[in-house]
């Protein structure tokens, strides 16, 4: 089966053409133009590696990234023309396995998703992560309570996902903002207290268990029953 490569370029041209030389080499091509749209379709977990732009319409690179390695080490080579050693430094630390700089000729890009490719960590089953008797298959995207699965939008299924991933530990209204909508979300606070209640109501309440918890004035836990 042919690997899969999602190229996420705002420079139309510049995509088609490099679209053109990675089809021609065997690989299986998606593009997106703008961050929100390359961020949605990376989380997708379709692609074996994600050429990325830094300078997008909607959402930034870096941001994609930063968002993209909360829950995915799949390959990325960042492609732009901004080569200054910080900007290079900035995306190598914020999770890139390898960084391009425009005008690149397509032999170079060709050899560097070679070796990226090659250092793909051998697959891994994705974890399961529980709470009493509820559990949460991430790869699957399905969480079960008492062997009944539960129907989530995939806001609860993130907000879920990041209370069960700090089980035990009290997560601020702002921390879960940050973990789930993302730094630059323009809302208010009160869009946690929403989600929980509506994740409440699909697991504690309509099971008889007390799994998600208030702690008053400074945010909400998961944990098992007292």
């Amino acid at each position: 089966m042919a690997e899969k490569i999602l190229l996420v370029e705002d420079e139309e041209k510049l995509a088609r053409m490099v679209e053109l030389e990675l089809r021609y080499e065997g690989y299986e091509v998606e593009k997106a133009f703008d961050g929100r749209t390359g961020l949605e379709r990376a989380l997708s977990g379709e692609h074996d590696l994600i050429l990325l732009d830094i300078m997008l319409p909607a959402l930034s690179g870096m941001e994609v990234l930063r968002r993209l390695r909360r829950e995915s080490q799949v390959p990325v080579i960042m492609l732009t023309a901004r080569d200054t050693v910080v900007d290079k430094v900035s995306g190598l630390d914020s999770g890139a396995d390898d960084y391009i700089t425009k005008p690149f000729a397509i032999e170079e890009l060709l050899a560097r998703i070679r070796a990226a490719l090659r250092k793909r960590p051998a697959a891994q089953e994705a974890p399961r992560l529980t709470c009493g008797p509820l559990v949460m298959d991430v790869e699957r995207h399905e969480v079960t309570v008492k062997g009944t699965e539960v129907e989530l939008t995939r806001r609860e299924f993130d907000l879920l996902r990041c209370l069960l991933e700090h089980k035990e530990k009290v997560l601020t209204r702002e921390a879960l903002l940050d973990h789930v909508w993302g730094f630059d979300f323009a809302g208010e606070t009160n869009a946690v207290d929403v989600y929980i209640r509506f994740l409440r109501s699909k697991i504690d309440e309509k099971f008889g268990v007390k799994i998600i918890h208030t702690v008053r004035g400074v945010g909400y836990v998961i944990r098992e029953e007292d």
